[in-house]
């Protein structure tokens, strides 16, 4: 079973400990990682998501080492030892090449014949995978992570809004409209997780009717960014009334086929709170 606890005592974890796993060096191999989680909140998010999304002990190891990855305490080109993982960790060997499989198709590792699996540098990870802008945004570089999605949602969503008014479909108006009465109805009973989920569903739906397969690609960049919280943050991150009145006007202008009328209400709702107004500019009035 995996835990957080770690041997006082010696330093040295135990099998099965989560926080600190120092390998012992061999001659003639790189000195290798200490697996230390550093920031304490990087092991209650790695607990919370890995909960959340049922992973199992598969995930668990992925979330675990994704972080570690991210955050910087495994450099760039560490070796990362399987049976030394296996034995750490407590998991068997399928377990830790599926969970080192999942972590070199997001670009965190590379495993070469006679080199072994290493920690490749940030220049080579994905950076719009969904989980990296998760653990991006709860570690060390979460002010970056923020400011660069705001950045990103800025050009992406008043665009998708502005295409999405000439696609329109009745079922997919219905349910952004429906999406609009759930937030409204979440903000008056103060259930900030249902206005959430609705929220998430709205931005999803808006970007898929842009009937742009490009863009489309992207939603789970918006929904990584909707799901982090704290820091830059934008208006519909926020269950207030005008970020209510926002959304509102923004399917109104997609039920009327007004793209220009949708996409100024985009960059309307995406216009950030005053002490971090530097992330984008607020859209001029006309």
């Amino acid at each position: 079973m995996m835990t957080a606890a770690r041997s006082a005592d010696s330093g040295l974890a135990t099998p099965g400990e989560l926080d600190r796993y120092p390998y012992a060096e061999t001659p003639g191999t790189d000195r290798a990682p200490v697996w230390d989680g550093g920031d304490p909140e990087l092991g209650r998010v790695g607990r919370r998501t890995a909960g959340s999304r049922g992973r199992g002990l598969h995930g668990q190891l992925v979330q675990q080492l994704g972080q570690m990855i991210v955050s910087g305490d495994l450099g760039a080109d560490r070796p990362l030892v399987p049976e030394e993982i296996g034995q750490r960790f407590e998991v068997s060997r399928t377990v830790v090449r599926e969970s080192l499989r999942v972590l070199e198709a997001k670009g965190l590792v590379s495993a070469r014949p006679n080199v072994g699996t290493r920690v490749r540098p940030v220049s080579d990870w994905n950076l719009l995978d969904p989980d990296i802008i998760e653990w991006r945004a709860y570690g060390p570089q979460r002010d970056d992570q923020r400011r660069e999605l705001s950045e990103l949602r800025w050009t992406i969503e008043p665009l998708a809004a502005r295409l999405a008014a000439g696609h329109g479909r009745e079922d997919v108006q219905q349910r952004l409209t429906d999406m609009v009465e759930i937030m409204g109805h979440a903000l008056g009973q103060g259930d900030a997780l249902t206005f959430a989920r609705a929220d998430n569903e709205f931005h999803s739906l808006l970007i898929q009717v842009a009937g742009n397969r490009m863009l489309e690609h992207l939603s789970g960049i918006v929904s990584a960014a909707l799901q982090v919280s704290g820091g830059p943050v934008t208006g519909c991150e926020r269950p207030t009334e005008t970020s209510l009145a926002h959304h509102a006007r923004i399917a109104d202008a997609l039920a009327g086929g007004d793209g220009a009328a949708a996409e100024a209400a985009m960059r309307q709702l995406l216009t950030v709170h005053p002490e971090v107004e530097r992330v984008v500019p607020a859209p001029r009035e006309h």
